[in-house]
């Protein structure tokens, strides 16, 4: 595992040669050791279309290319930090949220409609997060941000869950989304997340889910 959690707010990765990480821009606070820091702009291991869809979803800032061989210290505005381990899995990632992440994992990018149709575009508009999250799959570790810690909820086909969009972090497993409201279209249209907001995720696997509604 490349990464080790030093406190709620920093981790530390082992980079060794032949082993890429991929990081956020700014996110390296110390590194000791042979170790560069390259701009990205194909997009980390999904090519052009990743990076297409991340400009598509306003992230104009590349990731950066971690390599050769020593140790970094990771943490970004002083956001907590979760590391979340993938055995062949996907997670689904805000790509504002992504801290760092191995280089072996396959980054691509979903349209939220197509999970969750019109709703899951007007999911994207409520929360301001864009209408794009970063899927990444693989055997690889995952640093993730958000505001005042994050639990993982579990999601079971007897019991789906119900989250606020704005409180979303990430999600994995077979599972599908889509946005519901207690209000009608003309109330909907304009609002901002909260109890008229609900992200419904179904089906088996997990959910992460900020303490904060507040922003990165």
């Amino acid at each position: 595992m490349p990464f080790r959690e030093i406190n709620s707010k920093m981790i530390e990765a082992t980079v060794a040669p032949g082993r890429r990480l991929f990081s956020q821009r700014g996110a390296m606070l110390a590194y000791k050791g042979e170790v560069s820091f390259t701009p990205n702009v194909q997009g980390g291991q999904g090519g052009v279309m990743s990076m297409i869809g991340r400009r598509l979803a306003n992230e104009s800032t590349p990731l950066m290319t971690v390599e050769g061989s020593g140790t970094v210290f990771f943490g970004h505005g002083g956001h907590h930090i979760e590391v979340i381990n993938l055995s062949g899995d996907t997670l689904y990632v805000e790509a504002d949220r992504l801290l760092a992440f191995d280089g072996t994992l396959e980054q691509g990018t979903m349209f939220l409609g197509s999970q969750g149709g019109v709703m899951g575009m007007v999911r994207g508009q409520v929360s301001g997060q864009g209408l794009f999250t970063t899927t990444l799959k693989g055997h690889g570790a995952v640093a993730v941000m958000a505001h005042g810690g994050v639990f993982e909820i579990p999601i079971t086909p007897q019991r789906p869950v119900h989250v606020d969009p704005q409180a979303y972090v990430a999600h994995h497993g077979d599972v599908r989304n889509k946005l519901s409201t207690a209000l009608g279209w003309r109330d909907m249209v304009g609002r901002g997340s909260g109890e008229a907001f609900q992200l419904e995720l179904s089906g088996s696997g997990a959910v992460y889910v900020q303490a904060s509604e507040e922003k990165l």
